[in-house]
């Protein structure tokens, strides 16, 4: 029992993208997927209310295009949102690309708006 708690504890020690990393790599080893089940629809019956592609998005993924002139502040609001360290933090703001995903579209409009305040050029996907 005392190894459970030692590696939770060292589990609790990680950044997060050692966490993301620790995740594939179990994935990998055991051929599973840590991703959540998705529920497989019926078909829609003909002649159905609404279609699916009417249904407001409700979960996001921020998308960093470009860092602009004052990367500095850039870095420190993605720090705000992830929660990274700022060598983690840094990298991500110089790599671009999908800073976080699924999150809840009040939260992504108030980090894209923190991101364009910041100076960079960002997007909600």
């Amino acid at each position: 029992m005392a190894d459970v708690k030692k590696f939770i504890e060292e589990v609790k020690s990680m950044t997060v993208l050692e966490l993301n990393e620790l995740v594939k790599a179990l994935e990998e080893e055991f051929g599973v997927s840590a991703a959540a089940p998705v529920a497989v629809a019926a078909a829609p019956v003909a002649g159905a209310a609404a279609p699916a592609a009417a249904e407001e998005k409700s979960e996001f993924n921020i998308v960093l295009k470009d860092a602009g002139a004052k990367k500095i502040d850039v870095i420190k609001v993605v720090r705000a949102f992830t929660g990274l360290g700022l060598v983690e933090a840094k990298s991500a703001v110089e790599k671009g690309g999908v800073l976080k995903e699924n999150v809840a579209k009040e939260e992504a409009e108030k980090i894209l708006a923190d991101l364009k305040a910041a100076g960079a050029t960002a997007a909600l996907e």
